[in-house]
């Protein structure tokens, strides 16, 4: 059985791309490096819906550069990704394993079902310490496309929806009862003060039982060679995820 790929799909309507708009960008982005591809939205689709577990050599750079993120961030199964490495084909004819978790005896164990259905646009707010200023204290603000598929949670934020521009957001989020954990990714902006720095880390929250308020912390590596953590937050701020509502938070939080 197939498990739908929701970090590609969210990766893609945060940038605010249909299916046959993301196809068309990829195949724009092989001609540019003299690598032609011959995506479509269907091709789209199969990624999209685990049918095909793993994109070709020539397709995955193409998404590398269309998203900005390393193929390894868009959801596809590790698996199928060291294939490509290893044997440069890989692709069109992988299946994806079934769904759950290896445990002891080689069975799998189903997934847990999460409460509620967290989908939507929130704002994404973290405080961290930057000590090349003083310590001073900064907040880091973006509005984030949240994907619910079963108990995992993707996000990505919109391309013109952060406190700082040109700064990426993506988290990939499991949900057990009330806890929220998993990973972020920020992509720095080249002409900020980090200059283009990629960042990544550990992150776990508590969900509220309106399903509106998720609260915890963050922990990430520092450039001194040191671990790192401050508060987070994520608001709910629509349920929809159409195209105008995605439009309409196209900018930077207040």
């Amino acid at each position: 059985m197939a498990t739908p790929n929701g970090t590609l799909r969210a990766v893609r309507m945060g940038l605010l791309m249909s299916q046959d708009e993301l196809a068309r960008a990829i195949r724009d982005a092989g001609q540019r490096v003299g690598q032609p591809n011959d995506a479509s939205k269907r091709l789209v689709q199969r990624w999209e819906s685990g049918t095909t577990a793993a994109p070709r050599p020539v397709y995955a750079r193409a998404l590398e550069a269309v998203t900005g993120l390393p193929i390894e961030s868009l959801g596809f199964p590790p698996a199928t990704l060291a294939r490509i490495s290893e044997d440069g084909q890989g692709g069109h004819d992988l299946q994806d394993s079934p769904v759950g978790v290896p445990i002891a005896n080689g069975t799998l164990a189903p997934q847990a079902t999460a409460r509620g259905n967290y989908s939507g646009v929130w704002l994404s707010t973290y405080e961290y310490v930057s000590s090349g200023r003083d310590n001073a204290v900064f907040t880091g603000k973006h509005h984030i496309v949240l994907l619910q598929h079963g108990n995992r949670l993707t996000g990505r934020s919109l391309p013109g929806a952060s406190l700082n521009p040109d700064s990426p957001l993506t988290l990939d989020l499991q949900v057990e009862g009330s806890t929220v954990t998993g990973t972020w990714t920020e992509q720095t902006a080249a002409e900020g003060y980090y200059r283009g720095a990629r960042y990544f880390g550990a992150i776990q929250m508590l969900a509220e039982p309106t399903g509106r308020r998720m609260a915890g912390k963050w922990v990430g590596f520092g450039k001194e060679f040191d671990v790192n953590t401050g508060p987070w937050e994520l608001r709910l701020l629509d349920t929809s995820t159409a195209k105008a509502t995605l439009d309409s938070y196209n900018r930077p939080p207040e």
